[in-house]
């Protein structure tokens, strides 16, 4: 009778134990990146009482005799399925759709979440709550990423500026009406930047000659320039038979270097002659203001890139992820963080959608995974375990009561 007593004591502990965990699913079903957990029970030891008998030559075998002696926790298991994608905005909210978690650091500490709710901090770090450094990997002044090195926290200066770039070449083309008549003209214009990053506006103007002869003139700023040749020739065609590329020089912007610009007029829109209107343009050059950094955007595989005042896009981080072998055997450290275990394997790191890794989505959080219909049908089954093992003691107690009032 003291066994069944027992017996059901061990069953009251592990359903409070279950009950506990339901709860805390339950707790934590609108908390960020929070993964379920699951309880498993098993039985104790059992005691024998008359082991097994084979069979003999003149009687059958016999099973053993043995009566259990309860129940225990077997085990409390993370549920790593994949929580429900919740839009929120924020550019810097991530979510990963698929395996991994993000990796935070703190005085040396390094732990993993699904909570992606990070944030830039005065200094231009990337952090989770708590100050939690987000990791990754810092892009060099080409915007490449070395995804082979060693994360650290991801720093974006928001004082970070591109350097201008001052223009080289200016591509024109298009049209040079064949119906022009001698002495008539036209200009093209286009905005064009010096070793300072100023602006200047350069015009180029054709003034028709002869039969497929082009003059060429060009000045910046109300200045003339030099040019390398000042004509341009076609064939009978239409097509531009000299020169290909012009050289403008002879000009120097106030503190910069004296401007040195190619004119392309066979580039990928050459230069024509045809009848009709004349369409000729300078639609593109190759230099760049100074940019400030204005906004950023972070792509499915991590990167992140700056949008800068003038109009560049450069790549100037990327965020890593880490999967396990077993994430089950990672500990959980509370705000919805985890450490790696010597059951959970090592960190494998990597890119956001490299090998097994989940992609990445901005402006957006991974919810909890908790299925509230299952932790309801939990809570019931606890419950009624509970109640159930608290009978066995009760009728214990009855029969004890019983023996003790015997009388002789």
């Amino acid at each position: 009778m003291m066994r069944s007593m027992f017996a059901g004591v061990s069953g009251l502990r592990s359903h409070q134990t279950m009950m506990d965990v339901v709860g805390n699913n339950i707790a934590n079903v609108n908390t960020a990146g929070y993964k379920s957990a699951q309880v498993t029970f098993e039985e104790t030891l059992a005691q024998t009482l008359q082991g097994p008998a084979g069979a003999g030559t003149s009687r059958g075998g016999t099973n053993p005799l043995q009566i259990g002696l309860g129940v225990k926790v077997a085990s409390i298991d993370g549920v790593f399925t994949q929580g429900a994608t919740q839009v929120t905005g924020r550019p810097t909210d991530l979510a990963i759709s698929g395996e991994g978690f993000f990796m935070l650091e703190l005085e040396g500490e390094r732990v993993y979440t699904r909570a992606g709710s990070f944030r830039w901090d005065e200094s231009g770090n990337l952090v989770a709550p708590g100050g939690y450094l987000v990791q990754g990997w810092t892009a060099d002044d080409q915007g490449n990423i070395a995804t082979q090195t060693a994360v650290s926290q991801i720093n974006l200066p928001l004082s970070q500026v591109i350097e201008p770039v001052e223009t080289s070449v200016v591509n024109v083309g298009g049209n040079l009406s064949a119906d022009t008549l001698v002495g008539g003209g036209h200009t093209t214009s286009i905005v064009t930047y010096d070793s300072l990053g100023d602006s200047h506006e350069l015009l180029i103007t054709f003034d028709k000659t002869g039969a497929n002869s082009w003059g060429v003139s060009a000045e910046m700023d109300g200045n003339a320039l030099t040019l390398s040749t000042t004509t341009a020739l076609f064939d009978t065609n239409g097509n531009l038979t000299s020169p290909s590329t012009i050289s403008l020089s002879g000009y120097t912007p106030a503190g910069a270097d004296p401007i040195a610009i190619d004119i392309d007029l066979a580039g990928g829109a050459p230069i024509v002659q045809f009848g009709g209107g004349s369409t000729a343009e300078s639609f593109d050059q190759d230099g760049n203001a100074i940019g400030f950094l204005s906004n950023f955007s972070i792509a499915e595989n991590g990167t992140i890139s700056g949008q800068f005042s003038n109009g560049e896009t450069k790549v100037l981080a990327m965020v890593a992820t880490a999967t396990f072998n077993n994430p089950s055997g990672l500990i959980r450290n509370g705000k919805t963080h985890f450490q790696s275990s010597t059951n959970s394997g090592a960190a494998l790191i990597g890119e956001p959608g490299s090998g097994n890794r989940g992609l990445v989505a901005g402006g957006a959080l991974e919810m909890s995974n908790v299925d509230l219909a299952q932790e309801f049908t939990n809570l019931i089954i606890a419950q009624r375990g509970f109640q159930a093992n608290s009978r066995v003691i009760t009728a214990s107690d009855e029969v004890l009561s019983d023996l003790v009032n015997l009388k002789r």
